[in-house]
């Protein structure tokens, strides 16, 4: 049995709120296994996976660390909404009708269409992969700190404990723009398909992304201007 299966009922029984006890008389065994099954001292039999998932109403897949939907649900392409999609999820409830978040909102996704409209041009799935490693890590890191700071959140979500996810993911998020880098500069990436080919790089500049990106290419110039203000740049180059 994988590591995954201890650390997720011992979550799972933590979230309800639930004693060791209590569950292993509800699953009929001991509670000393129960206490070996959470540790992962002992391994159980395919008939208890099956019974344990019935108990916490989730699939054997992500009691097993196979996928992170509780109910065992992949995800497509095709699956995956808009980001302007109409509804509720889409709304951002701003405090004394701010408007930051939604500023800020849009000039990420408006800037996110014209890097990965760049990414097209290169046509190369390793370098796509890299650089959207370090993006879902950025949000990763953002969301984990958010969702945290509540510490009676259940942490079941997550496989990384608190103590360790910001290191971990700051290496992370450095070997994946490190391993773009090399595929730019035309390296060879050790787990990774061909670098991009010399030469091929595409030609850009402000006035291109200007023409090329009308409805998103303000969007990141602000973003830019914003980002290096940050940094303690305060006067925009020329």
């Amino acid at each position: 049995m994988n590591s995954s299966f201890s650390r997720i009922i011992t979550l799972l029984r933590k979230e309800r709120g639930y004693s060791q006890k209590k569950v292993a008389a509800d699953l009929g065994v001991s509670q000393a296994l129960l206490s070996h099954y959470e540790k992962g001292i002992r391994e159980c039999g395919l008939d208890f996976v099956v019974k344990i998932a019935d108990y916490y109403n989730v699939s054997c897949d992500y009691l097993l660390g196979r996928t992170p939907d509780r109910h065992g649900a992949t995800i497509s392409v095709e699956d995956i909404p808009e980001p302007d999609s109409a509804g509720k999820e889409n709304v951002i409830h701003g405090k004394s009708g701010s408007m930051l978040p939604l500023l800020n909102k849009k000039l990420i996704e408006n800037s996110l269409n014209v890097i990965y409209g760049i990414l097209q041009e290169y046509a190369s799935r390793p370098l796509t992969g890299e650089i959207s490693a370090f993006l879902n890590l950025c949000v990763y890191r953002v969301f984990r700190l958010l969702y945290s700071a509540n510490p009676k959140n259940p942490q079941g979500l997550f496989s990384v404990p608190f103590r360790l996810f910001n290191g971990r993911s700051n290496a992370a998020q450095e070997i994946a723009i490190s391993n773009a880098a090399c595929l730019l500069s035309g390296d060879k990436v050790e787990g990774l398909e061909h670098p991009v080919e010399k030469g091929t790089a595409p030609s850009l500049s402000p006035d291109k992304i200007t023409k090329e990106y009308p409805l998103f290419s303000t969007s990141l110039f602000n973003l830019i201007q914003n980002s290096e203000s940050r940094m303690g740049i305060r006067k925009k180059p020329k």
